[in-house]
């Protein structure tokens, strides 16, 4: 009975601290984005290099910041993931606050330090939404905002469908926005436009070759953060398919 008693009261103080204990506030930005890197089959060395190299660039691009300092915060996180096949993706870059110079230097740096962690296992973009909306609730930051940024080289061939986990994450409050690379399937853009895009303003960024994508991948990062008119229309208009 005395046992009983202690642990009782153990059991008390113990809801007591943390009753009293403070809260840890996320910090607030204006955007929080997934950025999901296709390291599949179909995707060479070189590929895997020239993919890697674009987003090195786009965050050392002085216009991507320019872009973060409109934000009500002027500031966002981000981070990196590289997927393959539906159970084949890693988080090779962790959630980064970028709200300055030094720190999107920083994030570009790391970004080029990375190797290729996968290599195989088909191409699962329901994979790689799944597991990106996983990494929403790992961060310590909130934003006004959650976008995942799907670049590929394929449509999906493994796992459930891209409809499938686009719907799910949309439900979520989450926007897609896609950059596929048209050198493989002429097509995907279409295939993207169909399948993988959604939520408000949810847009594609078509690249017909390796070597065009750096200077998409900061069209597409700019838009992203701005989150505004293009030259007077919605991104999604602006860069609607014919």
């Amino acid at each position: 009975m005395l046992a009983r008693r202690i642990v009782k009261f153990c059991a008390m103080l113990v809801a007591l601290a943390l009753a009293g204990a403070p809260v840890q506030a996320q910090t607030a930005i204006d955007l929080e984005l997934v950025l999901a890197v296709d390291v599949s089959g179909s995707v060479s060395h070189d590929r895997f290099l020239l993919q890697q190299q674009g987003y090195v660039a786009a965050f050392r691009d002085p216009r991507l910041l320019q872009a973060i300092r409109t934000g009500a915060a002027q500031a966002i996180a981000v981070t990196m993931t590289q997927w393959t096949g539906p159970d084949l993706q890693l988080q090779v870059v962790p959630w980064t606050l970028i709200k300055d110079e030094a720190s999107i230097l920083a994030f570009a740096e790391a970004v080029e330090k990375v190797p290729r962690q996968l290599f195989s296992g088909g191409t699962s973009i329901s994979g790689a939404i799944d597991h990106a909306i996983k990494l929403f609730a790992k961060t310590p930051f909130k934003g006004t905002r959650r976008v995942i940024d799907v670049s590929g080289d394929g449509a999906n061939n493994r796992g459930r469908t891209a409809a499938e986990a686009r719907d799910d994450a949309v439900r979520a409050g989450v926007v897609i926005n896609g950059l596929p690379i048209l050198v493989l399937e002429p097509y995907l853009d279409q295939y993207y436009w169909n399948n993988v895009i959604g939520g408000p303003n949810a847009f594609v960024i078509a690249v017909d070759t390796y070597g065009a994508f750096a200077d998409a991948v900061v069209k597409k990062l700019i838009i992203e953060v701005s989150a505004g008119p293009v030259h007077g229309r919605t991104a999604a208009a602006d860069l609607a398919p014919p």
